[in-house]
């Protein structure tokens, strides 16, 4: 049972993934609403895919409530 569940947690990161780069890439914008180019755009869409990933990372728990480690995190 549990491996079905990290196969469906891993099925539905994968689609997460594929779907926070245009998220990112839409959200670099600077502040009078221009798109960003070169180092500017590089640095926010890394920043924007570092708080994603820190915000996964918090979700990442067993189905007892403990955090998940080692490839089971990995999957997730």
């Amino acid at each position: 049972m549990k491996t079905i569940v990290a196969i469906v947690f891993a099925l539905f990161s994968v689609s997460a993934v594929a779907q926070t780069s245009p998220a990112c890439e839409a959200k670099a914008v600077s502040k009078d609403g221009k798109p960003l180019a070169g180092a500017a755009k590089n640095s926010s869409i890394k920043k924007c895919q570092a708080d994603l990933k820190a915000a996964c990372e918090g979700k990442a728990l067993s189905e007892s409530g403990k955090k998940l480690s080692g490839a089971a995190k990995n999957s997730f």
